[in-house]
């Protein structure tokens, strides 16, 4: 029975998943890497255990359609103002440049015009859902280099739909005036009919859900606004993935969205998994066994070239270093929508032997990337520290506003807002303080606030010269990245082995590492809420406090 095929090769899938990504896991590998893996040795080439992938991949479609879906929840329209600098800027620069290089590489290899700027066009992309899981992961999705990787991601994803449209001129397929009038018209009505449903027709049609008090409708209601816009959005030539991206910018303007995420995220994690597993079974283990010297040469060139150009972007936007080697390192693979632009027609636009081996590169790309992005904070730290580099790159730590020297203050490393009400308390106490942090934005708000405040990369020994750190009586971080938090500490126990340091995490498990790399004092968030939470509940059940609601 065909059915019963299709359930043997789900659980053939789901079981060796659950055995590769258990093992891995063991030696400290990413999930991630495990799911393709497993899609490569359970795939038609390699063991033969599922003989037809067509099944998985339908499956597969679906769940990243609700990866991507749920990623344009978290980000939000509201997010994406908030990040616009990186969203232009980065991400113009690098999409821009990274076509601009390949184009221009591609025709001195004798490769025509068009398919050079495709090949572009697909290098320039990098993989949301694999970087975007492995910053979340980690915790830092709201760390420095985090905020430019969401920004560029942005930026990319939303290339994808000119870039898909423009793949039948770039064969020579279309370009008559009209046509290209067409393509403009559906981009120019796409955009702004997002940003009229996020904020006018959602919100409404899911309040008017909610007020039913049925879970089950609720639910309903979210995965028909998933695949119905993205649906819709298929009908003007986007893909199902891109649609269900814009889905979830849209439904992200309503107020109970994190209800939605927290409703979609056991049906995302178990049919994104299964995204994963069919990127590996188009892995032909014997022709890459075959092929590996070109296949090899190939992905060294798209990942060193798009380092380098990532690099410079950052560098260009005047971030520090250690910033733009974990932007560069974190974005240099190249992503799912890849895929998406080799089916809408890149694999006759490049012909068989170089399509073929850009899937493969494709697919080493991703499974790189979480051994990448693990590996990353120990190559930037090392590098950050090195000054010839710095003084080579023109990246010069900021300078720092210090109109007079310090002794006996305190140094407040990150000024968030919970950094600002931190300086605000010091200052009512009657104690000296200076705030330092790499982003200009955080920098005018505190000033904004009446908080004084410079802006400069604590993680660098002129920096810290410069505020005086060795005469200091505190220093408190307060970062959300704890890679960025050891890497400070490093740097603060070679300039003031004695002063005192409180570091403030979010979690727990990072309490070990940033004592280990000399804080004083560990203090993390999850704890704090935790204490407060039991000391309220205690409160509330003391007598003449009356019975808790």
């Amino acid at each position: 029975m065909p059915e019963l095929a299709y359930i043997k090769d789900l659980v053939i899938v789901l079981g060796a998943a659950v055995v590769v990504v258990t093992l891995l896991q063991r030696v400290g590998l990413p999930s991630i890497a495990g799911f393709i893996l497993t899609g490569a040795l359970v795939g038609p080439t390699a063991l033969g255990l599922v003989d037809d992938t067509h099944q998985v991949e339908v499956l597969a479609e679906i769940g990243v359609a609700l990866l991507l879906f749920s990623i344009g929840l978290e980000l939000s329209l509201d997010r994406l103002r908030y990040l616009w600098k990186a969203v232009l800027l980065g991400g113009g620069l690098q999409v821009t440049l990274t076509i601009a290089c390949t184009a221009a590489l591609s025709l001195g290899f004798g490769l025509a015009p068009g398919p050079a700027v495709f090949l572009g066009c697909v290098v320039a992309v990098s993989s949301t859902a694999i970087v975007l899981r492995g910053l979340s992961n980690s915790g830092e999705l709201e760390a420095p280099h985090g905020r430019l990787a969401v920004g560029i991601l942005v930026f990319q994803d939303l290339c994808v739909i000119p870039m898909m449209l423009a793949v039948p001129y770039l064969a020579g397929e279309g370009g008559n005036f009209r046509d290209i009038l067409t393509t403009v018209g559906i981009v120019a009505v796409v955009i702004p009919g997002v940003l009229v449903a996020a904020g006018r027709v959602v919100p409404r049609l899911l309040e008017f859900v909610s007020q039913t008090r049925e879970r089950e409708l609720f639910i309903l209601s979210v995965f028909l606004l998933c695949f119905g816009i993205a649906w819709l959005l298929s009908l003007v030539g986007i893909k199902l993935a891109l649609g269900a991206f814009l889905a979830g910018l849209i439904v992200s303007g309503y107020q109970y969205r994190h209800q939605v995420m927290a409703d979609l995220i056991p049906a995302r994690e178990v049919l994104a998994s299964l995204f994963f597993v069919s990127v590996g079974m188009l892995l032909d283990v014997s022709d890459v066994l075959e092929h590996l010297g070109p296949t090899v040469g190939l992905l060294g060139m798209i990942l060193a070239g798009k380092f380098v150009i990532i690099l410079g972007t950052a560098l260009i936007l005047r971030l520090p270093l250690r910033v733009a080697i974990l932007s560069a390192a974190t974005l240099c693979q190249i992503g799912e929508f890849s895929f998406v632009l080799m089916t809408a027609g890149g694999m006759e636009l490049l012909g068989t032997e170089l399509a073929h081996s850009l899937l493969v590169a494709i697919i080493l790309s991703m499974l790189l990337t979480p051994l990448v992005i693990a590996f990353e904070p120990h190559l930037a730290g090392s590098a950050a520290r090195v000054p010839w580099l710095n003084r080579l790159l023109d990246a010069e730590p900021p300078g720092i506003d210090v109109d007079e020297p310090h002794r006996d203050h305190v140094i407040v490393a990150g000024c968030d807002q919970a950094g600002r009400h931190l300086c605000q308390a010091i200052g009512a106490a009657g104690h000296p303080y200076v705030a330092v942090d790499w982003n200009p934005d955080h920098v005018h708000e505190a000033h904004d606030a009446g908080v004084r405040a410079v802006l400069g990369d604590m993680t660098q020994s002129q920096v810290l010269e410069e505020l005086d750190c060795s005469q200091a009586r505190l220093v408190i971080l307060n970062f959300h990245e704890p890679n960025m938090a050891e890497a400070a500490l490093h740097a603060i126990r070679e300039a003031a082995p004695d002063v005192a340091v409180i570091a403030l995490v979010q979690y727990e498990l990072d309490r070990e590492l940033l004592l280990s790399a000399g804080a004083s004092t560990v203090v993390t968030a999850e704890v704090q809420v935790m204490d407060g939470f039991t000391d309220s509940c205690l409160a509330a059940l003391e007598p003449n406090t009356g019975r808790p609601t």
